[in-house]
């Protein structure tokens, strides 16, 4: 067997969805990256208690699409996996740039950046290479990459970005093993800045834990 693997480029569509309207009233644009199996408009649940008037809500849709549990009638989506990661991680890149290009904050509102699971994999990519001018950036019950380093986020300390790291006491992914190197990893790369929130629970979102973040 001789096979080769080649590549092409071309182009390609994918959707987002957003939650509220953005109006002089609004203070906050979040963008706010799903984890693996959801979609975006299911993803916004979460943020519907915030109120309206003064949060925007920007979910981008991860454009790797699947049927959850083998039943084929619920899909799921996923930014990445171990395939061709790097030009992969790029595809999404120049995704959300075209996202964030349509729903940019405009100068009245603050940036959030906030990634669950996966998507805290995505969010510190992105906001490493395109040096995002987040106000906050909220990283819930995900691991950081291996391959980013701290001058990567010290672009964070000169915009006085607020950084906080959310996970539940009783995760069932995070061993004692991970908690404990992803501790050093955040100390490493946010000098001490990142603020810790614990909350009772599992791998999962609480809606009481987003309602008070701003």
């Amino acid at each position: 067997m001789n096979s080769v693997e080649k590549q092409i480029s071309y182009t390609t569509t994918n959707s987002y969805s957003t939650l509220n309207q953005l109006t002089p009233q609004t203070k906050n644009v979040w963008f706010v990256l799903h984890g693996i199996g959801y979609l975006s408009r299911y993803f916004l649940k979460y943020f519907d208690e915030l109120p309206p008037n003064e949060n925007f809500i920007v979910a981008p849709q991860a454009p790797s699409k699947y049927y959850l549990n083998g039943a084929y009638t619920h899909v799921g989506a996923s930014w990445l996996t171990r395939e061709r990661t790097p030009g992969e991680i790029e595809n999404v890149i120049h995704y959300l740039d075209q996202v964030y290009a349509a729903e940019a904050p405009p100068p009245h509102c603050k940036l959030i950046l906030f990634g669950y699971s996966q998507g805290v994999s995505i969010a510190t990519r992105w906001a490493a290479r395109r040096k995002l001018p987040c106000d906050h950036l909220l990283l819930h019950s995900g691991g950081i990459p291996e391959e980013l380093e701290g001058k990567d986020f010290d672009y964070l300390k000169e915009h006085g970005t607020d950084i906080r790291i959310i996970v539940g006491d009783k995760d069932q992914y995070l061993t004692e093993e991970r908690r404990k190197s992803e501790s050093k990893k955040i100390e490493r790369l946010f000098q001490g800045r990142a603020k810790h929130l614990i909350f009772e629970g599992k791998h999962e979102i609480k809606k009481t834990i987003i309602n008070t973040l701003m």
